[in-house]
């Protein structure tokens, strides 16, 4: 971690400049109350009747109405270009995890760097909310309680592999790569079990956003 400026004891809420609902933010802040902006996304969360606790990036991207209306004391400027503002933003948090809105959507570069973003090392917990999914990196074993026809997909950012126990369509002794084998639209028969090898993504329905905290220990109601 670069160093954190914003610091809690419970979940944050990272928001950006895609498309992001009024139903998206209420559900971010309902597990992770602390909002921080990155950089145009405060325009975003004011639009939304939010103003964000921080607003973190190289701050390219903020209207001056939405920077008046911080203080400045909350607004960090971080103009190196080697890493994302969504990057920037992680870094500089502590803090048990992190829900993402408004990074899926509008430019499709930026959801694919969003993704990338969630498969480093930097921040591992973080859970992106998109408008029908939720996308997190996969832990090295992972349980999680879904009903029964839950689509359960596993897409890998490198290539990975893993064994499981309660899908339809078992993942042992596949080799997955972004280049060959996909792991998308399977489906749970129930209790899921996953021990995974490598850089994979779990992308899950969007009402298993508290199933899949409390699954990563997170407790999150």
């Amino acid at each position: 971690m670069t160093g954190a400026v914003v610091q809690s004891r419970h979940g944050v809420t990272v928001i950006g400049g895609g498309l992001v609902t009024p139903e998206d933010l209420a559900l971010a802040l309902r597990v992770a109350p602390t909002l921080v902006a990155a950089d145009g996304g405060a325009d975003r969360a004011f639009a939304l009747g939010m103003p964000p606790d921080w607003v973190i990036g190289d701050l390219d991207s903020i209207s001056d109405s939405a920077r008046g209306r911080m203080r400045p004391d909350r607004v960090l400027h971080i103009s190196e270009q080697d890493s994302t503002d969504f990057s920037k933003c992680l870094t500089r948090i502590d803090a048990p995890f992190v829900v993402a809105v408004g990074f899926a959507g509008l430019r499709l570069d930026h959801t694919l760097a969003a993704l990338t973003t969630l498969i480093r090392a930097e921040h591992p917990r973080v859970i992106l909310l998109a408008s029908d999914d939720i996308a997190f990196p996969a832990p090295r074993r992972l349980t999680l309680p879904l009903m029964p026809g839950t689509r359960v997909s596993l897409y890998p950012m490198g290539p990975a592999r893993g064994t499981s126990s309660g899908l339809e369509w078992p993942i042992d002794g596949i080799e997955f790569s972004p280049a060959g084998r996909v792991g998308t639209s399977n489906r749970a028969n129930g209790l899921v079990s996953l021990q995974i090898e490598g850089p994979m993504l779990i992308l899950l329905p969007r009402d298993c956003l508290s199933t899949a905290l409390n699954a990563l220990g997170l407790g999150a109601a």
